[in-house]
């Protein structure tokens, strides 16, 4: 794979992946983090919409941690949403299809917890071939040093470490264009 094909996103190729954001887990984490998640978890699904870019989202043992966070779910209303009881996401048969049946190899990575459900989930995806952006300010654990091993971790396994602003102007590719001026105005 070249360096621009690992590095650079294309909006053809790519799937936004959002990992358990739910609302009892967000109770556990440091607000200002899950402030800045949910901000930035936003902006990516604003720029999927606006990008035609497909949304998928996880939860994590729905009884007990709770839907997805409202605020978010409400940005893509019409995204599948997979329930899991395995920490990774690919233990899910129809979210593993879903990708499959897509043809998309890029995935582009937000939720939570990293050093958990969001680690262990790309750590997966790269066995599988996909080319992983984890977006590090789009992704929190409890624990700022959980959260850094986790990014340490997908980094040596191969997945490309970003965040949203380079995430959004990756995909746009020029400035100018009607979709600029609606995301560009999000990022600032």
């Amino acid at each position: 794979m070249s360096i621009q094909n690992k590095f650079m996103l294309e909006p053809e190729k790519a799937v936004l992946l959002v990992i358990d954001v739910q609302e009892k887990l967000c109770a556990a984490m440091d607000q200002a983090g899950l402030s800045q998640l949910t901000r930035n978890a936003g902006i990516l699904l604003e720029a999927a919409n606006e990008l035609a870019i497909p949304v998928v989202f996880t939860e994590q043992y729905v009884k007990g941690l709770g839907p997805t966070l409202s605020e978010l779910k409400n940005r893509a209303p019409a995204a599948p949403c997979h329930e899991k009881m395995t920490f990774s996401c690919c233990g899910n048969e129809a979210f593993v299809d879903r990708l499959e049946e897509s043809g998309r190899t890029q995935l582009i990575v937000a939720g939570m917890e990293t050093h958990v459900c969001v680690l262990q989930t790309v750590i997966e995806l790269l066995e599988e071939g996909f080319n992983v952006h984890v977006v590090k300010d789009a992704v929190l654990s409890r624990s700022a040093d959980n959260k850094q091993t986790a990014m340490e971790a997908m980094v040596l396994a191969g997945a490309v470490p970003t965040c949203t602003e380079a995430v959004v102007f990756q995909l746009l590719k020029i400035a100018g264009t009607a979709s600029f001026k609606k995301l560009s105005k999000l990022v600032k």
